[in-house]
């Protein structure tokens, strides 16, 4: 349906809602008729794809080719017990990777962006995925439109629609109908879903929600995130390629050994490439680390760290530098007014957070707030926070803050507002650094109230109000209000300061940033007062600040507040402070004195977002690898560059989160301490277990071969090579994705982000380990050659002791005990048990073995204390020549 010719009034009416918006019961019950607001591809994972990808695998359509072969030559138990074990390994492949599909799924539902709607006549916040037809929703600078709406009331608001219709720049958006036939790009009175909000601020109505929306309708979902391979597999597909090559090498060699030299049958030599062909390839491997990055993502997730993109995991090792915000990340978030200045006076407010309990002292003295009433007004006019219940709020941390204190004052929030009707917004943008509503007095008087940073306000006015009447500023005042300004922010306090026009300019209802108009209405001001507001430091930021220094991570602040409130905070967390360097040193530097700076720089004050990536790419070009945090959407080019980009949860525009890799829950330093951990823990099993796949099925490969060239023949067959690798190596493989944490994992230094997963030391583990284990288990074949099935028997279970004596051995250099993973004892204890139902019931005729008595024990036994023996040696000169990790 065609809604931008309709009339505000047409549309409530075809909708069934008003300007009050729906109620809560109508909404569920649209919800639930209507369908979640988001795209069908985002709507879940398809159980029977995941398991058609399980048939991909080169070696499973090898399998099936064998199982044919063994069939057709009548080895009919041989045929069945490889059918059976290729269903056994899809389906674990696919319980893998189907379980990391919908982890993924989870964590793409967390990250779907809030809308700010009005239900039951207040305002909320939503999952934007909640939205349905009829919703008023509200938006502003920074947000992404959740849904397609009809405007209804706009302030300055722009929308950035390029990703809908093409079009590069920004669309001014205006109320009230639009001709019928009008193209997209030209529907002034629509917003888009998807679509980000340039500037200004809007509310609508919601007219179509998920893939009946523009956007929806092209298939296309700005939401979804980039489909494609982890570090980890692109390094596991070279791994996959260089393998096959060492297949075809291996297997070309023992044919012309047995078929040209020898007198081996050729199902024999097929036999024994098949069993090559298995013992090669890590077939779990993939969907081991899928899953171990997935699961490990959800942990972080549960710690208020939500990764958005799988890949961030290997950065997250290597990240030696993090950058991030004071306001809200640093500190506590919640402001609280604690001082005033106006009337040549400092006044202290009492109470705390957002309660509205509080009084004024001057010396101590409790006095009546009348005589500040221009500058509480101001405060509470020039302002986009609301509340949606007596001590429920909704907005930016500061602006409740100035909130609440006019609110303490005396002034009700929606008696004044009504009053005092906003006509306009000269909206805030980081260069400005103020912001100006235009405003109706009861009396039909137009004024301007301007609220910013304490020196931008002055700079724009040449009054002050005191004792009721306006006078001139002078030098002498402005420098004494500058004075006041050091002295708050050295306490700690955010200032802000305060200052009113009365009678402005024709043109002020309509005036942007960027307009004369703007201009003109935004001088001439009469200055009203400063308000400082303390927001402590978080009680566990220190700690976090010093794990990290701890860990070889180094912490620089970059804010927008003034130096010295940035210096004070900056030394009670920890933060080195010798070097102050504020926005302005900033712009008079060229690159070359920029990378000085930043090599010893840990402060960075009155920036703005392109002071931000200016910061970043100086680290970066000196080597370094950097996470950035951001919040406001001016942000998003700074976070999506960085290495590893964190958004704010909490505070953050949806345009930032959607650039970043990391979103903060909880806008807590903190919680990046604890996804670099995480991060380490994820990676240092991820290495586990490669370690282990590859040394067990590199142990095979070098048995099978040794074996042959030894003139043994086949000494362990494919069916028994592929209960290893399904169940010995499988499932402790898994087991160990929730490995604990090394004690050291923040004490070392990040790894070089050109360290991949597998390192000279695992390459020198792997080739030591694969031939020990052949050293040690070929003479029990060889002892036992007499008896082919009890020689391969011996041979069987002697390479399932081992892999699991060998798991310990891969963990010890992270200082694990034996105990430390439950699940990997459990996972031990079943793989143990199914070996013996393997070798004493029935089912011993499927893998052509035979049970084992204790003399064929106590051999194994033997030669696993040798393997131990020779492991603990061989950890020693890992130690010696290797570095530990």
């Amino acid at each position: 349906m065609d809604w931008h010719p309709l009339t505000e009034e047409e549309v409530y009416d075809e909708l069934g809602t008003s300007r009050e918006g729906l109620s809560s019961d109508e909404a569920r019950r649209r919800l639930e008729t209507e369908g979640p607001n988001r795209h069908e591809v985002e709507g879940g994972v398809s159980p029977l794809s995941v398991l058609a990808d399980q048939y991909r695998s080169a070696l499973i359509w090898l399998l099936i080719v064998a199982a044919g072969v063994m069939y057709s030559v009548g080895h009919l138990v041989d045929a069945v017990v490889i059918v059976i074990i290729v269903v056994l390994i899809t389906a674990f492949g696919f319980v893998q990777d189907y379980k990391a599909e919908k982890s993924i799924a989870a964590l793409k539902e967390m990250s779907a962006p809030s809308a700010v709607v009005r239900r039951d006549g207040t305002k909320s916040e939503i999952s934007a995925h909640e939205v349905v037809p009829g919703d008023l929703v509200y938006f502003s600078s920074g947000d992404v439109v959740p849904a397609d709406v009809r405007l209804v009331e706009v302030n300055n608001l722009r929308t950035e629609e390029a990703a809908l219709t093409g079009e590069s720049t920004g669309v001014t958006k205006e109320t009230g109908t639009v001709a019928e036939g009008t193209p997209l790009a030209e529907r002034t009175n629509m917003a888009y879903k998807d679509t980000a909000v340039a500037r200004g601020s809007g509310v609508g109505v919601v007219v179509e929600t998920g893939d009946d929306t523009e956007v929806g309708r092209i298939a296309r979902s700005l939401e979804e995130a980039d489909e494609r391979d982890t570090p980890f597999q692109a390094e596991m597909d070279h791994l996959g390629k260089l393998i096959a090559v060492g297949v075809v090498g291996v297997v070309g060699v023992i044919a012309v050994t047995e078929l040209v030299i020898g007198d081996t049958p050729p199902l024999d030599v097929f036999l024994t490439a098949v069993a090559v062909a298995v013992s090669a390839v890590p077939e779990g491997l993939p969907a081991v680390v899928t899953l171990s990055l997935a699961l490990g993502a959800r942990r972080m997730a549960s710690r208020n760290a939500l990764v958005r993109r799988l890949p961030i995991v290997e950065a997250l090792g290597s990240v030696d530098t993090i950058c991030t915000d004071k306001t809200g990340t640093l500190t506590e978030g919640e402001m609280t007014v604690k001082r005033l200045y106006a009337d040549g006076e400092t006044v202290e407010v009492t109470g705390s957070g957002y309660s509205t309990d509080g009084d004024l002292l001057v010396k101590g003295e409790r006095i009546e707030p009348d005589r500040y009433d221009e500058l509480f007004r101001c405060a509470l006019l020039c302002n986009n926070a609301d509340a949606s219940s007596d001590s429920d709020y909704v907005g930016d941390p500061t602006e409740i803050a100035l909130l609440v204190a006019s609110q303490k004052a005396g002034f009700g929030l929606e008696e004044t507002r009504d009053a005092y009707p906003r006509r306009g917004e000269i909206e805030f943008d980081s260069t400005r650094k103020r912001m100006t509503t235009v405003h109706r007095t009861p009396d039909d008087r137009r004024v301007a109230y301007m609220k910013g940073a304490p020196e931008t306000v002055l700079d724009r006015c040449d009054r002050e109000l005191v004792d009721g009447e306006v006078r001139e500023l002078t030098d002498e005042r402005r420098d004494e209000i500058a004075e006041t300004n050091e002295r708050f922010a050295g306490d700690a306090l955010r200032v802000m300061g305060f200052a009113y026009r009365d009678g402005v300019p024709d043109g002020a209802e309509d005036a942007t940033a960027d307009s004369e108009t703007a201009d003109e209405v935004e001088s001439g001001m009469v200055f009203l007062g400063l308000q400082g507001m303390y927001d402590p430091p978080r009680p566990e930021v220190r700690e976090a600040v010093d794990g990290c220094h701890d860990a070889g991570i180094r912490v620089i602040m970059v804010t927008g507040d003034n130096a010295v409130t940035a210096g004070a905070v900056a030394e009670e967390v920890g933060i080195d402070t010798d070097r102050v360097v504020t926005g302005s040193e900033l712009d008079s530097m060229d690159d070359d004195e920029l990378y000085e700076v930043v090599a010893e720089a840990n402060v960075f004050a009155r920036t703005t977002p392109e002071h931000k990536v200016r910061i970043l790419q100086a680290l970066q070009a000196t080597d370094h690898t950097v996470a950035m945090t951001g919040d406001g959407v001016n942000d998003a080019p700074a976070v999506k560059n960085a290495d590893v980009g964190v958004s704010m949860g909490i505070r953050g525009t949806d345009v930032t989160e959607q650039a970043s890799d990391i979103v903060l829950l909880d806008d807590n330093f903190a919680t990046i301490r604890d996804s670099v951990r995480e991060g380490r823990r994820i990676f240092d099993n991820v290495r586990k277990f490669v370690n282990y796949l590859l040394s067990g099925n590199g142990g095979e490969v070098t048995m099978i071969f040794s074996g042959t060239m030894l003139g043994f023949g086949l000494v362990i067959t494919p069916i028994q090579i592929l209960w290893i690798n399904l169940v010995t190596d499988g499932i402790p493989a898994v087991t160990l994705g929730v490995d604990p944490e090394a004690e050291d994992i923040m004490d070392r230094p990040p790894r070089s982000p050109d360290e991949g997963v597998i390192t000279d030391r695992m390459v020198f583990s792997i080739v030591g380990i694969a031939v020990f284990m052949a050293a040690c288990i070929l003479p029990l074949f060889y002892i036992h050659r007499h008896d082919t099935q009890l020689a391969r028997t011996v041979v069987f279970t002697s390479f399932v002791c081992f892999e699991i004596v060998r798991i310990q051995a891969i963990r010890h250099r992270y200082g694990l005990g034996v105990t430390s993973n439950p699940w990997l004892i459990a996972a031990v204890a079943v793989a143990l048990a199914l070996q013996m139902v393997v070798l004493y019931t029935p089912v011993a005729v499927f893998f052509d073995v035979t049970p084992l008595g204790l003399e064929h024990w106590g051999r194994i036994g033997v030669s696993l204390a040798a393997f131990i023996a020779l492991m603990a040696v061989f950890v020693k000169v890992q130690d010696r020549f290797f570095d530990k990790y």
